[in-house]
């Protein structure tokens, strides 16, 4: 089937706000949304986010101004967004498990003038607020707690013309907190430009895994904190679809949603595709409305690959990006996934449209082809920078463009791209980004830790698990199962670690200091063809 756009229909929708106003005029009784039952139009939802916008703008919400998002999924986050950007303002979604103290920091580093929290976190969300000197207000969404305000009664109560705030394309959209190497982590600031016209460009490509008729249906199921949760959903409304919003991945919630639903494209993290295999009803599903699985954010297992292929029966496409380029700037066509194995299925694949690539050396200087080096891209899709870090922003971009993104890879002579390891020390773990950093500090602080190393093994199902490599006080017998409560009373408990080993010597060390945490990993990665899994 044709894609339901033409070209001109883009150039329509310059922001995100854009969207609601484009389709609520062109397909106004078109499903956007369904969420448990819930079914909103685009009208509706152009509607509903002017509300959102003269909302915000009489609670003193303007252009350049954050707001705060903390809960699951939700198709009431979707209408924020949008709604936000009518306003001139952006969306700083929190990851729900996050501890009050995370919560606490992403609150007073994005400077959120309001807080809309989902029913599910509302006690950390107290809790979070009680640690600010001034905490914004709290607004319940999809909760009756009486002495807080309801998002519907709130946004309601606004009137439904459009605000007419002037938009620009350059100007923030969406803030997105990635880890830290220092361990506190990093807003990324995504502009209009990098989410509307990256993703136009794809549209515009006619790459028929990403073309979309009216009548298809898309899954958002992967968290909204993440750009593979907020970016899949903004796909699937630039486009025009209806999309389907699931409250948190589970995976007989995905197969069912799939066969009722009808559901022809959706993008998963590869840990989340093993869950749904493994469920005992996955081979008796109808898939037939099924056309492409999109994958990404951590490396499939070529056998796991096979398996999903034969499962879904569908077509595969990799995905390759991060945070800081809004998503994928690499992916691996549907024609090279074959069955039977072939070398490309272990690269990311092409770069997309409007995507450049190259490989540098330490110096920064370029590689040629199969030379080992750090990956850079440069396109539209890079951040505009790191919310208030003008020093970390100027370390990952330079002046010419060119994003580092710390993994260390190769391009064959065909431009197809290999990720052999990561230069910096990131763990990804079923998808979810965690810097040894922040996790040691979390474990330092145990009574019977004298020094702590935290790093990535592999893992059957999370691709990656944290291990803590700890050195114990003298005279005393360590406990490993102890060190990871205390861990997880400080920190998300899905970035303590898994396991805990001991060494009876001091932790390997560079001349400076620092802890050689590639040395400490090599044991638990001998054999591997990749360091990364």
């Amino acid at each position: 089937m044709a894609a339901s756009l033409k070209p001109e229909d883009f150039a329509e929708m310059a922001t995100l706000g854009d969207i609601a106003r484009f389709h609520g005029r062109t397909r106004p009784h078109q499903i956007a949304l369904a969420f448990e039952g819930r079914l909103t139009a685009y009208a509706d939802l152009d509607r509903r986010t002017n509300q959102i916008a003269n909302a915000l703008g009489g609670a003193g919400v303007g252009r350049g101004n954050c707001v705060a998002y903390l809960g699951k999924n939700s198709d009431l986050y979707f209408e924020l967004l949008l709604g936000a950007n009518k306003a001139g303002a952006f969306v700083a979604p929190i990851g729900w498990r996050l501890s009050a103290p995370e919560v606490a920091y992403i609150l007073a580093d994005s400077q959120a003038r309001l807080v809309f929290v989902g029913p599910e976190v509302m006690e950390v969300a107290r809790a979070a607020l009680a640690e600010l000197a001034a905490p914004p207000p709290l607004i319940a969404m999809e909760s009756n707690a009486p002495d807080l305000v309801a998002f519907e009664a709130w946004r309601d109560a606004a009137e439904a013309g459009d605000p007419g705030v002037a938009v620009e394309t350059h100007d923030t959209a969406l803030l997105l907190y990635t880890s830290g190497t220092t361990g506190k982590p990093k807003g990324v600031m995504l502009t209009n430009t990098n989410i509307m016209r990256s993703r136009a460009s794809l549209a515009l490509a006619a790459m028929g895994w990403n073309e979309w008729d009216e009548s298809e249906v898309s899954l958002a199921a992967m968290p909204v904190a993440h750009i593979g949760g907020s970016g899949w959903g903004l796909v699937g409304l630039l486009n025009g679809v209806k999309t389907v919003v699931a409250r948190e991945f589970n995976p007989m919630e995905a197969l069912e949603l799939i066969e009722r639903e009808r559901i022809a494209k959706m993008f998963m993290v590869p840990a989340a595709l093993q869950f749904v295999i493994r469920q005992p009803r996955a081979r008796e599903i109808d898939y037939s409305s099924l056309k492409y699985i999109l994958y990404g954010a951590s490396p499939m297992p070529v056998d796991l690959l096979r398996e999903c292929m034969d499962v879904f029966g569908c077509q595969f496409c990799q995905q390759y990006g991060m945070t800081e380029t809004t998503g994928t700037i690499v992916y691996l066509p549907p024609e090279d996934h074959d069955p039977k194995g072939n070398t490309r299925m272990r690269g990311a694949g092409l770069p997309m449209p409007g995507v450049e690539l190259c490989i540098l050396d330490a110096e920064g200087n370029r590689l040629g082809p199969n030379q080992v080096g750090e990956i850079a891209t440069r396109s539209q899709a890079n951040m505009k920078g790191y919310w208030r870090n003008e020093t970390a922003t100027a370390s990952a971009v330079n002046t010419d463009g060119w994003l580092r993104t710390g993994d260390a890879g190769y391009l064959d002579e065909d431009g197809y791209l290999y990720i052999q390891d990561r230069i910096k020390d990131m763990i990804c773990s079923g998808a979810e980004n965690i810097y040894p950093a922040e996790v040691e500090n979390a474990i330092h602080g145990h009574p019977h830790v004298a020094e702590v190393a935290v790093i990535g093994v592999p893992d059957d199902v999370w691709g990656e698990a944290v291990k803590a490599i700890v050195v114990a006080k003298p005279g005393v017998t360590p406990d490993a199962n102890d060190i990871i409560a205390f861990a997880k009373s400080r920190i998300a408990h899905f970035k303590a670690p898994k396991s805990v080993d001991f060494l009876d010597r001091p932790l390997p060390r560079n001349p400076s200091g620092k802890i050689l945490r590639r040395e400490l990993r090599e044991p638990y990665w001998a054999g591997k063809e990749r360091r990364v899994n």
